[in-house]
C-alpha cells in the first residue's frame, strides 16, 4: 500500500481508503453487518489503515460496524475519517431529502451544521466508533443556514479537547473552502471524482493544489458503474438510489461501457480488473490524495486495495487520458 498525509498535516492515510458508505445500508438496499466488519477487517490486512464513515449512513449503523472492525486493532495504526452535519433526528437547518432508513421507516434529513449539533453530534459518533479521538472530522455537506465560522469554531473547540485531531469539509467549493480556512486550518475536501464526473477539475482542484489542501475523491468507480459490471436491464436490490440516479439510465450506462471496452487491453496487459485500472488512474490524477473505495465483502475490499499493485507507464496514463477527455 501507499501512504499520503494529508494537507500540511502529519496524518498519513493510506492511498486507498474504505469507504464505509454502502456498508451503512442506507440507501444500497441493506447491509449484512457480518460481511461489512469482515470487509473492513481484510482491507486492513492488505494495508488499508484509512476509513471513512459519516453518522448519515445507516443512521449510525455505518459507524457501529467499523468501531466493531477495529476493535481489536492499535488505535493509532487506523485512521478514522468521519463526518458531522446531517441530522435525521432534528428539524433544522436545510432540508436535504426525504428518505427512508435501514428498517423502511420514513426519515427527513437535514443539513445543519450549528455549534450545539456538532457538538453533540462528536460525542454520538465517539461512542458508536468506540474511540476518544476521530482522525479526520468534515462537515458532510454544506449548511447555508449557519454561518461558516460559527461551524469551525466549533471544530476548533473539538481539536484543543483532543477530541477531533484535524478538520476537513465535503462537497465545499474554494469559495466556501477559503471561508472556512478563516476560522481553522483544512487539510482536505471530500468531493465526487470519477472517469466520467470530473467537473471538480475546474476550480476547486486548482485550489487545492496551490492551497496545499488534500483532495479525497469519492465515487471514483462511480457507485460501481465503472467495474464494468453494471449493463442496461441490472436489477437492482429495492432500496438501491443507483436505480434512479442518472448515471444509471441506459444511454449513460452505454456510454460509459464504451469507453470501458477502450480501456480494458491495458487493464488485462496489468492483470488488474476494470475497477482496479480506475482506482489507480484516480490516484495518479493531479490533486488526488486518495480515491474512498467501498466493499460489501472481504472479496471486494482485497481487489480494492489491490489497485496499489499497478504500475501505469507515462503512455499509458496518457491513453488513458485522452480517452477520458472525449467521453
Amino acid at each position: 500500500m501507499e501512504y499520503r498525509k494529508l494537507g500540511n498535516s502529519d496524518l498519513e492515510v493510506s492511498v486507498i481508503t474504505f469507504g464505509a458508505w454502502a456498508a451503512g445500508g442506507w440507501m444500497w438496499g441493506s447491509t449484512d453487518r457480518n460481511e461489512a466488519i469482515e470487509a473492513i477487517k481484510a482491507s486492513y490486512d492488505v494495508g488499508v489503515t484509512s476509513i471513512d464513515t459519516a453518522p448519515i449512513y445507516g443512521q449510525g449503523t455505518s459507524e457501529e460496524i467499523v468501531g466493531e472492525a477495529i476493535k481489536g486493532i492499535s488505535r493509532d495504526k487506523v485512521q478514522i475519517l468521519t463526518k458531522f452535519g446531517m441530522r435525521w433526528d432534528l428539524a433544522k437547518g436545510d432540508f436535504a431529502m426525504h428518505s427512508k432508513n435501514n428498517d423502511g421507516q420514513d426519515i427527513d434529513v437535514y443539513k445543519y451544521a450549528g455549534k450545539d449539533s456538532i457538538i453533540y453530534e462528536c460525542e454520538q459518533s465517539l461512542k458508536r466508533l468506540g474511540t476518544d479521538y476521530i482522525d479526520l472530522y468534515q462537515i458532510h455537506w454544506p449548511d447555508s443556514t449557519t454561518p461558516i465560522d460559527e461551524t469551525f469554531e466549533a471544530v476548533s473547540r473539538l481539536i484543543e479537547q483532543g477530541k477531533v485531531r484535524f478538520a476537513g469539509v465535503c462537497n465545499y467549493n474554494a469559495q466556501q473552502m477559503a471561508e472556512a480556512e478563516k476560522t481553522l486550518n483544512l487539510v482536505s475536501n471530500q468531493i465526487p471524482f470519477s472517469m466520467v464526473n470530473r467537473g471538480i477539475e475546474e476550480e476547486t482542484v486548482p485550489y487545492c493544489i496551490e492551497n496545499n489542501k488534500s483532495i479525497l475523491a469519492y465515487s471514483p468507480l462511480e457507485r460501481g458503474l465503472l467495474t464494468g459490471k453494471i449493463h442496461n436491464g441490472y436489477q437492482f436490490q429495492e432500496g438501491d438510489h443507483r436505480a434512479s440516479h442518472k448515471h444509471f439510465q441506459p444511454e449513460f450506462i452505454e456510454k460509459t461501457n464504451a469507453l470501458l471496452d477502450k480501456i480494458k487491453p491495458i487493464a488485462e496487459k496489468h492483470n488488474s480488473t476494470l475497477g482496479q485500472l480506475v482506482l489507480r488512474w484516480t490516484i495518479e490524477r493531479a490533486g488526488i490524495t486518495i480515491a474512498l473505495a467501498g466493499a460489501r465483502n472481504a472479496e471486494q475490499a482485497v481487489q480494492n486495495a489491490k489497485a496499489i499493485e499497478i504500475n501505469l507507464s507515462k503512455e499509458e496514463i496518457e491513453s488513458i487520458n485522452e480517452l477520458v477527455n472525449a467521453f
